[in-house]
């Protein structure tokens, strides 16, 4: 049976996160028919073992897919979005500082907004979790995007996101693509709806991104649809894993 959504994961080196990520989503999508892709970016740790071990127990209906070489986040996010088997994505951190108990809230807002023409919710962590130091550099990067853009988007940044997958594939794909997703959807005639949601204090693993990369990289990527096509992913080969069940 086809599901009716799929969970977007990209993880890298998150091993710890895994189970507890996966048990909160099962429990806040109860009563749903859907899916959970993780996306492993090339992990030196445990984290494929960890979605495989979960997948034979059967504590829900896992996917994972590997990279054969790393390449970061968004095509991490493309990856998973083309594998889907779902119409509605949902998207979230591996880290677990996103909470999926707000996901169904995601998913209504969403759909209200999408009465018209397609939507796509975003999270905006409204109470962060995060050092001081962590907090004025997204403060930056957003401020930075959101003068330059003008996606009308408080929290870029986020996560958490709800969208249409035949949405997001007439996207344009690149590098770094998923820093600027409000403002591409809004390019396509999108509605884009913040949604307030919960945000957690990082308990396991360690961060994969600073200053440099919230802010530089972002700046750069706005300047120009040239970058399109040198920063594509053509021929980065993706291979499903999965355990067979005894």
């Amino acid at each position: 049976m086809q599901p009716e959504l799929s969970v977007v994961i990209p993880v890298h080196n998150e091993a710890d996160n895994i189970e507890p990520l996966v048990r909160e989503i099962a429990a806040a999508l109860g009563g749903r028919h859907y899916e959970i892709l993780f996306v492993d970016d090339c992990s030196t740790d445990a984290t494929g073992a960890t979605v495989l071990s979960l997948q034979q127990a059967g504590v829900a209906p896992l996917r994972l897919l590997r990279h054969s070489r790393r390449s970061g986040q968004s095509a991490g996010l493309c990856t998973g979005v083309k594998a889907a088997r779902a119409t509605r994505i949902v998207t979230l951190d591996g880290d677990g500082q996103n909470d999926p108990a707000d996901i169904p809230a995601m998913l209504a807002a969403a759909a209200r907004d999408s009465a018209e023409r397609p939507a796509m919710a975003i999270g905006h962590r409204v109470n962060r979790n995060d050092t001081a130091w962590r907090r004025l550099q997204s403060r930056i990067a957003n401020s930075v995007r959101s003068s330059l853009l003008r996606d009308g988007t408080p929290d870029t940044g986020c996560g958490l996101k709800a969208f249409d997958r035949a949405a997001f594939l007439a996207l344009p794909q690149f590098d770094h693509m998923h820093r600027f997703l409000p403002a591409l959807f809004r390019r396509s005639g999108a509605n884009v709806v913040s949604v307030p949601v919960r945000h957690r204090p990082r308990q396991r693993g360690a961060s994969k991104y600073g200053m440099f990369d919230r802010l530089w990289v972002g700046i750069v990527d706005m300047f120009g649809v040239m970058w399109l096509a040198r920063r594509s992913w053509a021929g980065l080969e993706t291979q499903e894993i999965e355990r067979a069940r005894q």
